[in-house]
């Protein structure tokens, strides 16, 4: 028992179980499970970056570009739609991935071959592609009227009762679940985030291990950049601009420590659900925008602050008071 309630997982739970009572409180209805597909439907693009930013942050680095690579890789795609109609999303999509690969392979590249900080590149590529957006469209639009029928309703259609951007976020938690859990290359993440230096000696490849985690979060990025255009119908320059800050948050929130090596899918979802909560609930409930941010900057605070409570570990005693001195 006393295992059990050390789990994050299982506080995590407890804090999401915990809002949806105070919220249905207020609003009763918010709690029906018709309308808790919704929520999950919601925050499905989120779950899908958080776990790709949870991977990145499990192996000690960052990655602040997720936003501007997402932003980029829908642009693309939307354009090359407007332009060409009867391109199937079925290939559309690849597309939007490649894109994404190809951006997170950039990353992965310089961090790797060149050995500079994944804060300071990322934060580099951030502005680069946000930049690269405004040259691919010289700052024009792509509107729903531009976009093709299928283009649009992929996504929306329902298969066994979900939509199948929910399916699509399902597919992500469990494909990331197999990779983190039971792949070598999913512990040699961990292995790394926990200590790089040790990794060397075990035989694992640092730079290269780092480079395939960016190519999997570009990968993200790109996927993540058509469902967004698709469901919110208007790619433009400023797509999910700040976004990365709330895809590291949901991690922050999830239990996966920024330090590296402490992390589980199940914990980034829960993270990403507890601000999806918050982001369809408190509208509802009438409270002011600047309440949600406020509330969600709470949240990360005192989950980072239990997670550094959790991961020290006392040191021993060598000598007592007395005897030093």
């Amino acid at each position: 028992m006393k295992r059990l309630l050390k789990s994050r997982e299982i506080w995590l739970v407890l804090a999401n179980f915990a809002l949806l009572v105070l919220i249905a409180l207020r609003f009763p209805d918010f709690v029906r499970p018709s309308n808790l597909a919704q929520v999950f439907n919601d925050t499905s693009l989120l779950i899908i970056l958080t776990l790709g930013q949870m991977a990145v942050l499990i192996s000690r680095s960052l990655d602040l570009s997720m936003a501007s690579n997402l932003c980029f890789s829908g642009m693309a795609v939307a354009m090359l739609n407007a332009a060409h109609p009867q391109i199937p999303v079925s290939i559309l999509i690849p597309i939007a991935l490649a894109i994404g690969l190809a951006l997170g392979a950039l990353n992965g590249l310089i961090i790797w071959l060149c050995d500079v900080p994944p804060i300071v590149v990322t934060l580099g590529t951030l502005s680069i592609f946000r930049g690269a957006t405004y040259l691919l469209s010289g700052g024009a639009w792509v509107n729903a009227d531009q976009m093709s029928p299928g283009f649009i309703g992929f996504q929306r259609v329902v298969a066994l009762g979900v939509p199948v951007l929910s399916w699509i976020a399902i597919g992500a938690i469990g494909l990331f679940a197999i990779l983190m859990r039971w792949t070598p290359f999913g512990r040699s993440v961990y292995a790394i985030g926990v200590n790089p230096v040790a990794s060397v000696y075990a035989g694992i490849d640092v730079g290269r291990t780092k480079f395939f985690v960016f190519c999997i979060s570009g990968a993200v990025a790109g996927l993540v950049g058509y469902l967004w255009i698709s469901r919110y119908v208007i790619a433009s320059v400023e797509v999910a601009s700040g976004y990365e800050l709330t895809v590291i948050a949901a991690c922050l929130v999830g239990g996966v420590s920024i330090a590296g090596g402490v992390g589980s899918v199940a914990g980034a979802v829960l993270g990403a659900l507890f601000l999806g909560i918050i982001a369809d609930a408190l509208p509802v409930i009438n409270v002011s925008p600047f309440w949600q941010m406020a509330i969600s900057g709470v949240a990360i605070i005192l989950a980072v602050a239990l997670n550094l409570r959790g991961e020290r570990r006392p040191g021993r005693i060598i000598l007592k008071p007395t005897e030093a001195a």
